[in-house]
């Protein structure tokens, strides 16, 4: 992990919130965490924690004093979370090594994986990241490689995952709302398009060809689409393709659409997936006045 990454204000937040949860479940057993490093790394209270938590008996002793001890004891610890995570080996994002070395990665991603699994309504501090480098020695010297590991959910991809449930169901078990959905939606883009002169009645119909998507994003997002970069008048589906796809890729790059989108839904008039790629837009500018 950078250095820089250890100062963030997200990462100290979730420190704090793991403390505080580990010390409130074990309170009655008077076990008191003040660092995760240095608290968590004979396997004490882990092994106090999931019996907890999950009921858990494990085969160990209470308190291990040698490294040897310890190392054992972690074993067994790690190995009943695989079982109880389901896990395999190759998905573990810690080891009886990374704990034992105190270190705060492996010990926050071990944190995090068990209290998903027993209190999976914890509220935890979302979109948690830390760079991370890593060295490696090859034949010609030192190699390092930089990246972004998340610790915690990014909450934009939860709630939309969240959004494509709500229209799951609203097609589903709410068909008297439809309407109303729609009818929001329709005067929204009406609300934003109608600048450039146009009215929008029919979601099927008239976001298939992708243009007045394009014109509504770009209305949105405050940005001139080059005419050249899309067909305004398209004879074609492969024509109508492009621009979908262009627009959808302007969403997503613009950090709005969050989801898998197939282009060739749009253009066959998916009310579902044309409603669904309407909500994202909706979501943020929906109460901007026109």
């Amino acid at each position: 992990m950078k250095p820089t990454s250890r100062n963030s204000p997200k990462l100290e937040e979730l420190k704090l919130f793991l403390t505080e949860w580990i010390n409130r479940t074990l309170k009655e057993e008077h076990i008191v965490v003040k660092s995760l490093e240095e608290d968590l790394y004979d396997g004490l209270v882990l092994h106090h924690l999931l019996e907890n938590l999950g009921s858990l008996k494990l085969d160990v002793d209470k308190i291990a004093l040698t490294e040897k001890k310890q190392r054992q004891k972690l074993s067994v610890i790690m190995e009943a979370v695989a079982k109880c995570l389901q896990l395999e080996e190759s998905q573990l994002k810690w080891s009886v090594e990374s704990i034992l070395a105190k270190d705060l990665l492996s010990t926050l991603h071990l944190l995090v994986a068990i209290a998903k699994h027993f209190e999976p309504n914890l509220a935890l501090p979302p979109n948690v990241e830390v760079e991370t480098i890593t060295i490696e020695t090859t034949s010609t010297g030192l190699k390092t490689s930089n990246a972004v590991e998340y610790i915690t959910e990014n909450k934009e991809n939860v709630e939309a995952q969240s959004k494509d449930d709500a229209f799951d169901e609203l097609f589903s078990c709410a068909p008297d709302k439809l309407d109303a959905v729609k009818k929001a939606l329709l005067q929204f883009v009406d609300q934003h398009v109608g600048k450039l002169g146009l009215n929008v009645r029919d979601i099927e119909s008239q976001f298939s060809d992708g243009v007045i998507l394009l014109l509504l994003t770009g209305q949105l997002e405050g940005y001139f689409l080059n005419l050249r970069s899309f067909f305004l008048t398209p004879a074609s589906t492969t024509e109508m393709l492009h621009n979908v796809s262009l627009a959808l890729d302007l969403l997503a790059e613009g950090g709005l659409l969050n989801f898998p989108v197939n282009s060739e839904d749009i253009v066959n008039g998916d009310m579902k997936a044309i409603m669904r790629v309407l909500y994202c837009l909706y979501a943020k500018y929906g109460t901007k006045e026109a």
